[in-house]
């Protein structure tokens, strides 16, 4: 929300100029597919800015010690001998007795540049020469992390850790495992920390929550749909732990992404059986993947249906209808939403104007577009580029190329980034109209205010040229 930046409002052409003296567009034109615009991917209102994720966190923070407090590099060499005749200066500087959290600084500095034995042989000359050093459970939580980041071809080193943590006291607790499960995870080795997931589940106690969805969402992105479900069986069947929402919302959220809708359906059912009740950010994830297959209809029907269940919709769930049925070329139904967001106390926002602008756009009608952002800009909300490169493509494949031209000066003025969707299409009209000195000026401008890189950019240029010089004739190389 907010006003006009400063920068549009001493513009030489301010957004009301563009629409003066409209010109008229001949229907053939405006119902032409060729003047619908390809919608931008960051229009989609994402669901991760919805309040209720908080509560759906399938994650911690972070119990790999290295990612907490990053030690500093006090040791340049690997080599074991060296990092002990280190130790033992510092030892002898040393004006008092070392405390726990220098030792396991020093092993966590080490640990970066060495391997798990040599770190290991490292810990036990730290006792050795300072007897009052007692290790502690994140003491060998670093040896831990080191040993499942450290290349192997199966857990061997893994499990020797492991193995020493039992004999020093600390067998594997939640952290411990959520600490190799994230490791393992963060340099590819998702199938290693299903296995260890596993074996550590029957030895001593399965994972919580935090780490089994964590895993679950890794895998979803990661592995075949077969693969997770496989995870979950084992985990049900062997331990008795079994999904809770969390686990089937990122299973949802993952067949949507891959646009299933059937089998997000049957999930929904399976959630129902379990006994858990969908909530306002699950139901936003269903309607994210309708909008993905164009499916108004079915956006709607959602809505009603957390409606009738009694959820109550929120910012996100508004944007994503008004988008789903802006996409769909409901637009005029999707502006009705907005009166009904605001008497529920959620405001439009850029997200939801640029929606419907793309509609309008889509459906050939971006002088339309032109006057809602106007409306946008009166009721405080301020475009974005998004905003602006929506309306830019509209205006252009609209064959507003004057207007287009002028929107562009705005943006150009006010600094705003050209997105390679809207560059690409004032290109090409501009090379249609034989503007081809604007072109040039429009490529330097995308370089020069990085919008695209300039081998993108250039490519672009050239494509369009040469097109234009296949149609237009010989004439137009002289």
């Amino acid at each position: 929300m907010g006003k006009i930046p400063p920068s549009f409002k001493t513009a030489r052409l301010p957004v009301t100029t563009l629409l003066r003296n409209p010109r008229s567009i001949p229907p053939h034109e405006s119902s032409s597919p060729s003047v619908t615009p390809t919608p931008h991917p960051h229009h989609f209102p994402s669901t991760k800015k919805t309040a209720n994720k908080k509560k759906h966190s399938s994650s911690r923070q972070k119990t790999d010690p290295s990612s907490q407090n990053p030690s500093p590099m006090i040791f340049k060499s690997p080599n074991l001998s060296d990092a002990k005749q280190t130790f033992n200066s510092i030892l002898s500087t040393s004006p008092a007795s070392l405390d726990l959290r220098f030792h396991n600084a020093l092993l966590q500095s080490y640990s970066q540049i060495s391997t798990p034995r040599d770190s290991l042989s490292f810990l036990r000359h730290m006792i050795a020469k300072q007897p009052s050093f007692s290790p502690n459970r994140s003491t060998y939580h670093i040896l831990l992390s080191l040993s499942c980041k450290y290349p192997s071809d199966d857990l061997s080193p893994v499990l020797e850790t492991l193995d020493l943590m039992v004999q020093k006291g600390f067998p594997p607790d939640h952290v411990s495992l959520d600490l190799a499960v994230r490791s393992l995870c963060s340099i590819g080795r998702e199938d290693e920390a299903v296995e260890l997931v596993k074996e550590l589940s029957v030895k001593y106690a399965p994972p919580d929550s935090f780490t089994y969805n964590f895993l679950v969402r890794h895998l979803c992105k990661t592995r075949v749909l077969s693969t997770v479900y496989n995870f979950i069986d084992d985990m049900r069947n062997s331990v008795n732990l079994k999904p809770d929402v969390v686990t089937y919302t990122i299973l949802i959220d993952s067949v949507c992404k891959r646009k299933n809708l059937r089998e997000a359906t049957r999930l929904l059912g399976v959630l129902d059986d379990e006994g858990f009740k969908p909530d306002c950010f699950l139901y936003n994830t269903i309607m994210k993947g309708h909008c993905l297959l164009d499916r108004g209809s079915e956006v709607i029907a959602v809505y009603k249906k957390m409606k009738e269940n009694g959820v109550e919709p929120d910012l996100v769930t508004y944007n994503t209808l008004i988008f789903g049925l802006s996409k769909d070329g409901r637009v005029d139904e999707a502006r009705k939403y907005l009166d009904i967001m605001a008497e529920m106390g959620h405001f439009p926002d850029t997200v939801t104007y640029t929606s419907l602008m793309n509609g309008m756009c889509r459906k050939g009608d971006a002088l339309g577009a032109l006057e809602l952002l106007e409306e946008m800009e009166e009721k405080g909300c301020s475009p974005n580029s998004c905003t602006y490169s929506t309306l830019l493509q509209g205006l252009c494949k609209s064959r507003l190329l004057e207007k287009g031209l002028e929107l562009y000066k705005m943006m150009k003025s006010g600094g705003m980034k050209l997105e390679a969707a809207s560059y690409a299409t004032l290109v090409r009209a501009l090379c249609r109209d034989n503007k081809i000195a604007e072109a040039y000026e429009v490529f330097d401008y995308a370089v020069q205010s990085k919008s695209l890189t300039d081998v993108v950019a250039y490519s672009t240029l050239e494509s369009t040229l040469k097109w234009l010089k296949k149609f237009k004739g010989p004439e137009f190389a002289s």
